[in-house]
């Protein structure tokens, strides 16, 4: 594997790491906005829209895609989180951060409710939050806000299973001194559609860790975000993909450091098997000349695991004043390690196993970070289900 490779160049075949970069905030259409209408229809030439297969979108991209389908949605919550279902006009929509892309600006004009789960300041849940979203066909777009009170610390599970062709904006707003860990898995049908934005503003001295875990869908493409509303903030982006034959997975993140004194940490893994198995992961990192005394950080590793698979790894950092901690950023594709396999085989371990164990350990950092021994156990399970498969 090859870390850091200079912009443009290729590692092997269709692995593609890096590319000629534009500075990040031009690489957008437009600037961020509520309205649609402020958005032109991507043509796929656009830096934000070049690897995304506009075909595979079924019309959210342009405005075609009328909804149609339903979500059926299900939260369990701890005693004193509130959860409410409100019209779109209620004022606490919106206070996270705009859309920044004509799919999320179509989901935010076109949603009729949304769902708001908040945590009380100083609580500190012991169990989390859990919602369910199971699509049921059709075209949806959705909106969902969490918001925690200061100083509270909470965990909220969002599990993404069923059909659906879904658009939606997730809003995260942590009060100042909060804590919250967010596990949002992508376990769809083969022919589900689901695209995102993500956008969470980090209090002052707040902690936010988002773990997202994709796996199922036709095409997912997951747009998270961080702001930081004052000095002290802290984010840890975790990600794991497993892209399948025919799949696209896309992950695009933006961390925005506008604030002093303020942290990311960025940790994205995935594994490729099948022909046209296509994995995207854009990682954008933005110091701003205020920013003094910002420390990050972001990876991206992805392990091939058979011939016909594509990577695009394209880690960017933008950097507007010398005055920081750090800051750094890698980017490794691979194909599977023959001689790992040789070296348990030798040992005794049959070849399938061997296999098994490899990509367990690869991703064993990153499972860990979720800290829910169901969810960790379901999604070591689906691992070993997509293996058994490539196998078979």
């Amino acid at each position: 594997m090859a870390e850091n490779t200079p912009a443009g160049s290729t590692t092997d075949g269709a692995i593609q790491v890096g590319g000629p970069q534009q500075p990040i905030d031009a690489r957008v259409s437009a600037p961020a906005s509520y309205d649609v209408a402020d958005f032109p229809v991507p043509h796929g030439r656009e830096e934000e829209w070049r690897f995304t297969p506009l075909e595979r979108l079924r019309g959210l991209h342009d405005g075609t895609a009328e909804a149609s389908g339903a979500l059926r949605a299900e939260v369990a919550a701890p005693d004193g989180v509130t959860v409410e279902t409100v019209d779109r006009e209620d004022p606490r929509l919106g206070r996270a951060g705009k859309p920044v892309d004509r799919v999320a600006a179509q989901a935010y004009s076109a949603f009729e409710k949304a769902s708001v789960i908040s945590v009380p300041k100083d609580a500190v849940l012991t169990e989390p939050v859990r919602i369910s979203v199971h699509g049921e066909g059709g075209v949806v777009y959705g909106h969902q806000l969490v918001e925690v009170g200061n100083f509270a610390e909470a965990v909220v599970v969002i599990d993404h299973t069923g059909d659906a062709t879904l658009a939606a904006n997730v809003e995260f707003v942590i009060g100042d001194g909060a804590k919250l860990t967010v596990v949002s898995v992508q376990d769809w049908d083969d022919t589900a559609v689901h695209v995102a934005q993500h956008t969470a503003l980090v209090g002052r001295d707040a902690t936010f860790k988002s773990v997202i875990v994709t796996f199922g869908g036709d095409l997912v493409r997951l747009h998270p975000r961080v702001i930081y509303g004052g000095p002290g903030g802290e984010a840890e982006l975790f990600g794991l993909y497993f892209t399948d034959d025919g799949q696209h997975q896309e992950h695009r993140l933006f961390v925005d450091h506008d604030t002093p004194h303020c942290r990311s940490n960025v940790v994205y893994k995935g594994a490729l098997q099948g022909q046209a198995a296509h994995a995207v992961w854009i990682g954008d990192v933005l110091i701003r000349a205020a920013a003094e005394g910002t420390d990050t950080y972001e990876l991206n590793r992805n392990l091939v695991l058979s011939d016909g698979a594509r990577v695009d790894s394209v880690p960017n950092r933008e950097i507007e004043t010398g005055e920081i901690v750090g800051a750094g950023h890698a980017s490794a594709t691979g194909r599977f390690d023959d001689e790992q396999l040789f070296y348990l085989m030798a040992r005794g371990i049959p070849a399938d196993e061997a296999r098994r164990l490899v990509v367990r350990g690869f991703f064993a950092e990153l499972v860990q970070q979720i800290g829910i021994p169901d969810i960790e156990d379901r999604l070591l399970a689906k691992i070993e289900a997509e293996l058994e498969a490539s196998v078979g």
